[in-house]
Parts: structure tokens; sequence; C-alpha cells
């Protein structure tokens, strides 16, 4: 199946005055548009959820420790 880029998707995203204000200045300092930004921090702010999901699934059969127990040893070592 061939690859090819798909048109962007338009939509209203409303922000707050000054991180607009941030925006506009960050981008004519990269020379790159507000999408161009935006589009990368919500990229990249996906892909740290989706390593933090692998983490997870990673560490599933990990035994559950209580708290208490959890507590109580850092006590006994002396880190509390």
């Amino acid at each position: 199946m061939p690859t090819h880029k798909r048109a962007p998707k338009r939509a209203t995203v409303y922000f707050d005055p000054g991180l607009h204000k941030a925006l506009r200045v960050k981008a004519a300092e990269t020379e790159r548009s507000l999408s161009e930004l935006v589009n990368a921090a919500v990229r990249q702010s996906l892909a740290e959820d989706n390593e933090d999901l692998a983490a997870f699934e990673d560490r599933a059969a990990e035994p559950s420790l209580a708290f208490a127990d959890v507590l109580k040893d850092l006590k006994r070592r002396g880190k509390l």
C-alpha cells in the first residue's frame, strides 16, 4: 500500500492569552507556524503517554506491595 501524506485536518483551539502570545513569539523565533508548534507538542505528549503505558504493561506482572510494608521497610533501612 503506498504511503502518502493526508491533508491536514482543521480544528478550532482556544488558548489562554499568555500562552497564545508565547506561541506566536516562539513561532516567529523558530520560523515555524503555530500549527507546526502545536502538532509537535501534541505528538510529544502522546509519545510520552505511550511510553508510560508501555512501562505499565512491562511491569504488570510484578508483585504488588502494600504501602504500609514499603513504609516499614524504608524506616527499617533508615531511609525515612
